[in-house]
């Protein structure tokens, strides 16, 4: 099982030279299983490099979709794997609101004037399912539980488990306002033993002061919940834009040192960058 990064940031995408080494496309990030369709957790800008390394044709995969804030989504209408009639990507998601459904966000959004064409002129097929506190399977063997966490609006995280590998996704996650270090129980469900986390780990203690309430976490937090949840590997995700590389540098360098003592090896997930989940 290989989980491959292709957009890392939160909020929104950005350039510079000084993050060249991290990059700016937002979240997006694929997991490759044998025998199983492309998985891809999340549709933000990234998800253009995602589609310009499929090689197969017509395409057919799935998308684990944490939520419907636009820096999760834009990617989809440059996924250029779906420009084929006969490309398939079924697309797991929380209902928003009990009176909009996840297809319903789409159409309203992909379309004029916010967009050129509608959604429905995109050759390939679109499958919507409306997920929450679920488990379900993608494949023979591969196993999904999605699990609701807290953020601005309906959030779920994911985990999927393959022969005894696991990866859990939680890009979005809201700490409590308060600074205090707790989980809910479905963040915990997602996460206890998990091989590999990418995790929310947009604001320093300071940031936060000033963000509480805007549905992210430090990554301290981040580093906190890793160890509490007996997690083997933590990628730090959804960068903040603000954030150049000598910055991502050094929080994840005190973030590896507190990580190794909780037992955790600690990394800042980076755009290009493979990471293979083993035993």
């Amino acid at each position: 099982m290989a989980v491959t990064f292709h957009g890392v940031r939160g909020s929104t995408p950005c350039h510079g030279d000084d993050i060249v080494k991290y990059g700016g496309n937002t979240s997006c990030v694929s997991l490759s299983i044998p025998g199983c369709d492309p998985i891809v957790f999340d549709l933000g800008t990234g998800l253009r490099y995602f589609g310009s390394s499929c090689e197969s044709r017509p395409f057919r995969g799935t998308c684990l979709l944490s939520h419907l804030h636009w820096d999760h989504i834009q990617g989809l209408p440059f996924f250029t794997p779906l420009l084929t009639p006969d490309a398939h990507l079924d697309v797991y998601a929380p209902r928003p609101t009990p009176e909009r459904s996840v297809e319903d966000v789409f159409a309203d959004t992909i379309k004029p004037p916010l967009f050129p064409v509608d959604l429905g002129r995109l050759p390939g097929v679109l499958g919507f399912h409306e997920v929450l506190d679920d488990d379900f399977e993608l494949a023979p063997g591969v196993h999904v539980r999605s699990r609701s966490i807290p953020h601005v609006g309906v959030t779920v995280g994911y985990r999927v488990e393959w022969e005894g590998h696991s990866v859990a996704y939680l890009s979005d996650h809201q700490m409590p306002c308060d600074g205090s270090f707790s989980a809910t129980q479905g963040a915990v469900d997602l996460t206890e033993g998990v091989d590999l986390l990418i995790h929310d780990a947009q604001y320093t203690p300071e940031e936060f002061e000033g963000k509480c309430d805007w549905g992210h976490c430090t990554v301290d937090y981040a580093v906190w919940f890793a160890s509490e949840v007996g997690a083997k590997r933590l990628a730090l995700f959804h960068h903040d834009p603000s954030h150049d590389d000598e910055t991502l540098d050094r929080l994840t360098e005190e973030a590896a040192v507190v990580g190794m003592r909780g037992g955790v090896e600690v990394f800042a997930a980076r755009e290009g960058r493979t990471v293979a989940v083993s035993l």
